[in-house]
């Protein structure tokens, strides 16, 4: 498949091989490690919901506050030459927060510290997004983005693969190696197959559309915050209804991939096998990702995310019926099927209706909407589980922003295009 791409577009690729990892061990081990160091009866410990709900509380606070910051740093990114120091920055803070998660002494410690991670990563996939402009040409745009997924998920097998025996060989299982030294083990090979497969792109890209460097760009990126919203609300009725429609649907999205292992723990299931079993759906969501990324070199983009949020809400309705390993691993192949697709096809589409010259601002603003659903779903997470409800009904209540979604998309489709200006080069 590589052979199919250009080099910058195989170094930007190469960047979901990267930070999958850390999506992967976010999904799997980092829960499982955080309840090992919070629940207990002893002083400073807390019970298993309690867990649940502060871990999704922490997630909501990541989200929120990289909604705020993604519209700024993404205008100021913009600018000439500014944006591979931003990428480049936040890959770097990212990947050192990863590692040094693994030496959290305590679980508080250990939520602040990943909180810190997760910020750096979804400030890095800002900038990451609004490269594809600069990578690759309009029409190879569903094919590149869902390229990324795809080798991201089968990619991040690997690292994980090692925090895994790392995990297996600890106390939870084998007892062969310290507590400790296994979660140190799994965050530094994750940090540092992040960082090392991420040097392509440092060293290939370069920045095509951007506007000119301007003094006082900081304090004019925040104005110009009020200026894109207003700019898309009255002429890009498209970017509009699509922004709404991807606020609903990639709730439950995100909140099923951060709440997967979640999911799984509070109903008391095994967890090697659930782990086993989403290891299983990177496999899935690869080559569900290769098939969407060959239909969409015939069929437009706007059916294919359709068909993906009609088959997540169909997986949120099933939780209901959750109650055995056999259940969750049905859940996990359902959401494999379509989760690497409907993000790639929304991150291309998006790319599509947007002036590519202002890449960055507009997917500043993107991430707002992306972010913001996510800490409802997480809010809709914890909310249930402290009102003593199970991750049941939690889990099915989302199937009411697929459904919202699907409506809003649709009439996004309906809108005209917004004319693409000439851009820099």
């Amino acid at each position: 498949m590589f052979k199919n791409l250009s080099k910058e577009e195989r170094a930007w690729v190469l960047y979901d091989v990267g930070n999958s990892a850390f999506t992967m061990l976010a999904c799997s081990l980092i829960p499982i490690w955080f309840k090992s160091l919070a629940i207990g009866d002893a002083p400073g410990q807390i019970s298993s919901d309690h867990a649940t709900a502060y871990y999704s509380i922490a997630i909501a606070v990541v989200t929120v506050i990289v909604a705020l910051l993604g519209p700024v740093l993404g205008a100021i990114a913009d600018h000439k030459d500014t944006k591979k120091i931003f990428f480049t920055t936040t890959v770097a803070l990212g990947v050192t927060a990863c590692i040094m998660n693994g030496f959290a002494a305590s679980w508080v410690a250990f939520i602040v510290i990943y909180i810190l991670a997760k910020i750096f990563y979804q400030a890095s996939l800002t900038f990451y997004d609004s490269m594809l402009n600069d990578v690759t040409t309009e029409d190879r745009m569903d094919q590149v983005s869902s390229y990324g997924y795809a080798w991201g998920y089968i990619g991040s097998c690997i690292p994980f693969a090692v925090a895994l025996a790392a995990y297996l060989l600890g106390p939870d299982m084998l007892d062969k190696i310290p507590g400790r030294l296994s979660m140190i083990i799994g965050y530094a090979v994750t940090g540092i197959w992040w960082f090392l497969v991420t040097i392509p792109l440092i060293k290939n890209y370069k920045q095509r559309n951007y506007v000119e460097t301007e003094k006082h760009a900081v304090r004019k990126a925040f104005g110009k915050i009020g200026s894109t919203f207003k700019k898309i609300a009255l002429e890009n009725k498209k970017a509009l209804f699509f922004l709404i429609a991807f606020f609903l649907y990639i709730d439950g999205v995100g909140t099923i991939i951060d709440n997967c292992i979640n999911i799984g723990t509070d109903l008391g299931l095994d967890k090697v096998g659930q782990v086993v079993f989403l290891l299983a759906t990177q496999v899935v969501a690869w080559l569900g990702s290769l098939v969407f990324a060959s239909l969409s070199k015939k069929h437009k983009t706007v059916p294919l995310i359709l068909v993906c949020i009609a088959g997540y809400f169909a997986v949120c309705l099933y939780a209901l019926t959750l109650s055995s390993i056999w259940h969750f691993g049905i859940l996990a192949f359902g959401v494999g099927c379509f989760q690497g697709s409907i993000q790639s096809l929304s991150r291309s589409y998006f790319s599509r209706i947007i002036p590519p010259e202002n890449s960055g601002e507009y997917f500043g603003i993107y991430d707002i909407f992306a972010k913001g659903a996510s800490f409802l779903g997480s809010a809709v997470i914890a909310g249930v589980k402290l009102a003593g409800g199970t991750i049941n009904i939690a889990v099915a209540s989302l199937a009411i922003f697929f459904a919202l979604g699907f409506v809003f998309l649709i009439v996004s489709d309906k809108q005209p295009v917004m004319t693409r200006k000439q851009t820099n080069s």
